[in-house]
């Protein structure tokens, strides 16, 4: 080598030491880039007045069966809904009962299937997949802010349904099913139970959604798709020729959150519901990664 291509220690020694500093950078950015597109989505998810639409439709639904109950002082319907007249926060449990069929899954079904599919009918699918972001970080992305929309709606009708029921009806200790009254802080404790119960039934629809959303450039194809499914599972629940298939069903264990309404309080159904909800997010979260990994992403 001639002393003209000949490299100075120095420079080598430099070349050298910085290697290890940018690898570690590297490391370092991956984990800030994943937080940064978590609140990149959370915050673009929340600015869409769809999203403030569809929480105060869930808002109404209590806000609606207490003004009726008031209005007409009878409540004979839902479960629950003859104890809302005794005690105001039997509001908060029946809204529940009447969101978790229909409502819930039909706001779900819109998040989870606007996922994947609404990024590529607006054409920015493309720029999200390529680095630092990469294609399985958004999809774990997309379903957590998909869980995140879960937690937020469950706690709207809780909480709608609690402070209405506090304006219009009285409110005191509570008592149970099981025939046990316990005192108004312990009751409150239960029905945000209830609504981790229902956060966790709600994540098996979610992945499904996910994985729809992976099929299509169509956006309302697959909010259909996850909504028209919620729909199916529960009648297939319904007819007692399929009960060997019921344990399988997704929404199975949906309203098993009557458990926490008993003393002491029961974990089966919990339990059950969340193992099944499990099994659901790895089948359905491995076929979205499966046909997202290998989809030409062009728009």
């Amino acid at each position: 080598m001639s002393s003209s291509e000949a490299v100075p220690v120095g420079e080598v020694a430099a070349t050298t030491a910085d290697r290890p500093v940018a690898s570690v950078g590297a490391r370092r950015a991956r984990p800030a880039a994943g937080w940064a597109l978590l609140g990149s989505e959370l915050s673009v998810m929340f600015r869409r007045w769809r999203t403030w639409a569809m929480l105060g439709a869930l808002a109404a639904v209590p806000i609606l069966i207490a003004v009726a109950v008031r209005l007409t002082g009878r409540g004979r319907g839902p479960a629950f809904l003859d104890q809302i007249t005794s005690n105001g926060l039997f509001v908060a449990f029946t809204a529940l009962v009447v969101c978790v069929p229909l409502f819930l899954p039909l706001t779900i079904g819109v998040v989870a299937g606007d996922t994947i599919a609404g990024e590529a009918s607006h054409g920015t699918l493309r720029y999200l997949v390529i680095a630092p972001a990469g294609r399985l970080r958004l999809l774990a992305v997309k379903f957590a802010g998909c869980a995140v929309f879960c937690v937020a709606a469950a706690l709207v009708v809780a909480l709608a349904g609690a402070l209405i029921g506090a304006l219009l009806f009285p409110i005191g200790p509570v008592t149970l099913l099981s025939g046990a009254v316990v005192p108004l802080g312990d009751a409150a404790v239960r029905l945000l139970l209830i609504g981790l119960y229902i956060v966790v039934s709600l994540l098996g629809m979610c992945a499904i959604g996910l994985f729809l959303s992976t099929l299509t450039d169509v956006p309302v194809g697959a909010m259909a798709a996850t909504a028209v499914l919620a729909v199916v599972s529960q009648v297939l629940d319904q007819l007692p020729q399929l009960d060997a298939l019921h344990p399988w069903l997704f929404s199975h264990y949906w309203l098993g959150f009557a458990d926490f309404l008993r003393a002491p309080l029961v974990w089966d159904s919990f339990l059950s519901n969340l193992w099944l909800q499990a099994g659901y997010v790895a089948v359905f979260g491995a076929l979205a990664i499966g046909r997202f990994l290998t989809k030409d992403v062009l728009s």
